[in-house]
């Protein structure tokens, strides 16, 4: 069995290794916790060492939690443009690079979100500086979500506020909430009222009484993201996060993970998991915990990048722990 100075030394070293910019703080806390420099060799009162292996194991957890909280700022959306080949009818002229754009036929390429026609060779050198235009963005339901939300200058796809609050404002209490199916034919008319009328769609009690319709929804919303809400990129450092034992390990893995996501995904993301969080609250009335609801949404939110089947189902475990742990830990991670 190891001894206590080489399982200390074993501590120490796992700590450095996570630590971070904040390392003089965090160590400076733990010093004033214990009182005295950890690992000091010159300490003659022996007995109070099993205690400090204890303390200082518990306030290391503490600290890198916090050290959690300490995440970035959500900085300005980017998005790239949406080229594609384009034959231009009458003079055109590149709007990068300002010269004539030659020919008859496929003269340059157009972005199929804002507008913008310039050479197919100038396109690689166009910043991401896309800007939507709702004249080119004609749908709600399986457009990429960063173009929605700079489309309608929001935070958030307006679907995910507006179900959100209308199932916290009636459906908290509703047994089996996001578990039980909606008809499917009235989900899709909240769909086509999304696709329609935006922002301005009705989906009230009196137009849908029964709430899961509007979960349904939410849930189909996720799913016909052409790009998931937990981005191919971002996938396997989720997936690589669920197979750790160690819940600290995990957590650390997990920020690292969200960090991979565009910035309109992430905040899509923690808006979702704080309103999860609302509903495991009301577990007592609506049979829904965290487990139950990441079976729901591990494969709505993820969906893995491999084209081979049986690897995308063997990740399904992990697809719900994910979302177990991001709603457990939501309050740390976000």
């Amino acid at each position: 069995m190891p001894s206590k100075e080489s399982w200390s030394g074993r501590k120490t070293n796992r700590a450095a290794v996570h630590k971070s910019k904040p390392e003089g703080r965090q160590q400076d806390l733990l010093i004033a916790a214990l009182g005295m420099k950890l690992g000091s060799q010159k300490s003659s009162v022996t007995i109070w060492q099993p205690l400090k292996l204890f303390a200082y194991s518990q306030l290391t957890s503490l600290v890198r939690r916090a050290t959690l909280k300490e995440n970035e700022q959500i900085p300005k959306y980017e998005k790239v443009h949406n080229f594609k080949v384009h034959t231009f009818r009458g003079p055109h002229w590149c709007e990068y690079c300002a010269n004539f754009m030659w020919g008859l036929i496929a003269q340059g390429v157009k972005c199929a979100d804002c507008g913008l026609n310039v050479h197919k060779q100038c396109s690689k050198m166009v910043p991401n500086d896309c800007k939507p235009d709702l004249k080119h963005v004609k749908k709600v339901y399986s457009c990429d979500l960063t173009t929605l939300v700079k489309a309608h200058i929001t935070k958030r796809p307006m679907v995910v506020d507006m179900c959100i609050r209308e199932i916290e404002s009636r459906g908290l209490n509703s047994e089996g909430l996001y578990r039980v199916s909606g008809f499917s034919d009235l989900i899709e008319d909240v769909k086509m009222a999304f696709d329609r009328d935006g922002e301005k769609a009705d989906i009230s009690v009196n137009m849908y009484e029964d709430i899961n319709i509007i979960t349904g929804a939410l849930k189909l919303y996720f799913r016909d993201l052409p790009i998931p809400l937990i981005t191919y990129d971002a996938y396997p450092k989720f997936i690589e996060s669920a197979k750790m034992m160690d819940p600290d390990e995990q957590l650390e893995t997990l920020h690292e993970a969200l960090k991979l996501l565009p910035p309109a995904h992430c905040e899509t993301l923690r808006y979702l998991m704080a309103h999860l969080k609302r509903v495991t609250l009301h577990e007592k009335e609506n049979l829904m915990n965290a487990e139950n609801l990441g079976i729901v949404f591990g494969p709505t939110l993820m969906r893995s990048p491999e084209l081979d089947a049986m690897a995308a189902l063997n990740d399904i475990r992990y697809q719900r722990l994910v979302v177990e742990l991001l709603i457990k830990n939501e309050d740390i991670l976000f």
